[in-house]
C-alpha cells in the first residue's frame, strides 16, 4: 500500500513495521520513502544511526531529497521526540502539505528507565497527530525487542505491516489504556536519603535552583549540562509553586553516570500531552515542562490526584 492509499484513507496513518531482519527492514522502509516522493510529499526518516545509514545507502540519488535524523541522538529524551522531531518537521511545511514521517524511537539498548517514556510517546503520537495530513511509520524490531514492547505496539498502533508486507488492524489498539498504564509510580531512589533533598515554596525558589547546581557540580556535572539542569530545575520548581499547590520537594543524586533531579509536589498534570507539544509563538505561558523535554537526556513523569513527580536525567 502506497502513501497515497494511506491518504485515502484517513488524515492521519500510524502503521507500526514489524521486522525480523535487515532485508525485511529495507522492504518496509525504502519503497515507503520512494512512494512518499514520488507523491511529491516532504520525507523526514528518524531512526537510529546504523539504520539511518541502510536507508540512506539504500535510496541512493533519492537520498538527497530526504531529511535523515540519528534517533539516538534527536530521540535520546523520548519526550522530545514530538514537538522537536516529528512537528517540527511537519509544521515546518506549507499549510496542507502531507508529511511521510520514519520514526523508529524504540531499538534495542533502550533502558527499563527510559522505556515506559518510549511506549507513551509511541501512544500520544495519535493524539498529538489527529486530523493532521501526515503518515508516521515506526518500526519495530522483533527479533530483539522483548515481546512485551511488540505486544505494546499493538497496541499504540492501529494498524501493522508485518515483514512480508502484508498489512493487519490491530485489534489490541487502545493508546489512552497504555499511556494510563505506563503512568506508573517512578522507581525508588537509589541514594537513600538522596544528596540533596530540599522543601521549596514561593520564597525559596533561587535558593532551590543554586542548591540543585551545587549539588550537580559536586556530584561531577559539568558545563553545559550544569546550565540545562538549572534552567530545568528553575522551569519545575516555577511550576509547582503556580500550579502545584504552592510548594514541593526538590531532590538530586548521581545515578549510573547522570545526575538526577526530581520535583514532586501536590498538582494534578491532566494533560497527557503536556510538555510534548510545539507551544505557538505568540502563546504566554505553557513552555515550562517542554523547555525540560528539549533539555534533559530523559524525563519521566508520574501524576495522580495525590500529586506530581517529575524526574529527570543529564548525562555526566
Amino acid at each position: 500500500m502506497t502513501p497515497d492509499d494511506d491518504a485515502g484513507l484517513a488524515p492521519f496513518v500510524h502503521p507500526a513495521l514489524l521486522y525480523a531482519d535487515e532485508d525485511e527492514y529495507l522492504a518496509g522502509t525504502v519503497p515507503f520513502v520512494r512512494d512518499a516522493l514520488t507523491a511529491g510529499e516532504p520525507v523526514a526518516v528518524a531512526v537510529p544511526g546504523e539504520r539511518l545509514r541502510l536507508i540512506r545507502d539504500a535510496l541512493g540519488e533519492d537520498a538527497a531529497s530526504v531529511r535523515f535524523l540519528d534517533m539516538r541522538e534527536a530521540g535520546r529524551n523520548p519526550g522530545r521526540i514530538i514537538p522537536a522531531v516529528l512537528r517540527a518537521f511537519a509544521d515546518a511545511q506549507p499549510t496542507g502539505t502531507r508529511v511521510s514521517i520514519i520514526g523508529e524511537p524504540i531499538w534495542a539498548g533502550r533502558t527499563p528507565s527510559e522505556y515506559p517514556a518510549c511506549v507513551q510517546h509511541e501512544a500520544l503520537i495519535n493524539a498529538a497527530f489527529r486530523g493532521r495530513s501526515a503518515t508516521i511509520l515506526c518500526p519495530y524490531d522483533i527479533r530483539r525487542l522483548d515481546p512485551q514492547i511488540v505486544a505494546d505496539a499493538y497496541a499504540t498502533h492501529p494498524t501493522l505491516v508485518l515483514g512480508s508486507g502484508r498489512r493487519e488492524d490491530s485489534r489490541a489498539y487502545a493508546p489512552g489504556d497504555v499511556v494510563a498504564r505506563y503512568n506508573e509510580p517512578l522507581p525508588p531512589v537509589p541514594v537513600v536519603p538522596p544528596s540533596l533533598s530540599f522543601r521549596f515554596d514561593t520564597d525559596s525558589l533561587s535558593e532551590a535552583r543554586h542548591r540543585a547546581v551545587d549539588e550537580a557540580v559536586r556530584l561531577g556535572l559539568a558545563s553545559p549540562r550544569v546550565e540545562d539542569l538549572a534552567l530545568a530545575t528553575a522551569e519545575l520548581v516555577t511550576n509547582s509553586v503556580v500550579h502545584g499547590g504552592g510548594s514541593g520537594v526538590l531532590g538530586v543524586w548521581a545515578e549510573d553516570g547522570y545526575v538526577v533531579c526530581e520535583v514532586r509536589d501536590k498538582g494534578h498534570l491532566t494533560d497527557p500531552l503536556a510538555g510534548r507539544r510545539p507551544v505557538p509563538r505568540d502563546q504566554r505561558g505553557g513552555r515550562g515542562l517542554l523547555m525540560v523535554n528539549l533539555l534533559a537526556d530523559l524525563v519521566r513523569v508520574h501524576t495522580g490526584p495525590e500529586g506530581t513527580a517529575v524526574r529527570c536525567w543529564f548525562a555526566r
